[in-house]
């Protein structure tokens, strides 16, 4: 994919993200609607992107800060910035002729080095509509014990990873991946999270 690349989101790309948002979510009827959409960006535009192919939005990935495990309601936009730190990936999707071709790594991949260049310690999302298999190969780990808004429906699972483990610490709060790459051989998956 040599015409892909990954920057920030910017005012001309919100038709194409909001497009993309709502044939990923609607028919399960967790689409948030453009200006819940928006209002993630702005508590931190520094930490949204897209994946731009060919010219075009080929997917997104839309990151705030947020107190470890705890996450924004779908039904509610975000009234203001929060400082945190931790970056909570609030939603990722790639463009369905894209998707089995590992991006929506590349894209968490690339949060993660965004991440840590700002000085968050961990990174955390919602797996929704059993996602959780996508993000376990990069880190994440299921926390089933944190409560979630309704808006997530009942297969909604919050995940997290620390970004660096504490040195004196001999074993880390969740286990590390070995690799980020995604196993070989194994069969594609839907790319939205």
């Amino acid at each position: 994919m040599t015409d892909t690349r990954i920057r920030l989101l910017r005012e001309e790309d919100w038709d194409a993200v909001v497009a993309l948002e709502e044939r990923a979510y609607a028919a399960s009827g967790l689409s948030e609607g453009r200006e819940a959409l928006r209002s993630r960006h702005r508590a931190s535009p520094s930490t949204c992107f897209v994946l731009e192919h060919e010219g075009r939005c080929g997917g997104y990935l839309l990151a705030l800060p947020y107190p470890l495990f705890r996450c924004p309601d779908l039904s509610l936009a975000e009234e203001g910035g929060v400082r945190a730190d931790n970056l909570h990936a609030h939603d990722v999707v790639i463009a369905e002729e894209l998707r089995g071709r590992g991006l929506s790594h590349r894209m968490l991949r690339h949060l993660e080095g965004t991440a840590r260049a700002a000085g968050y310690r961990t990174l955390s999302l919602v797996a929704v509509r059993g996602s959780h298999v996508l993000w376990n190969p990069l880190g994440y780990r299921a926390r089933p014990e944190v409560a979630l808004p309704e808006s997530y429906g009942s297969r909604a699972i919050y995940m997290a990873m620390p970004l660096d483990p504490v040195p004196a610490d001999p074993v880390p709060a969740w286990p590390l991946p070995h690799s980020t790459d995604p196993i070989p051989g194994s069969p594609p998956r839907a790319e939205v999270g």
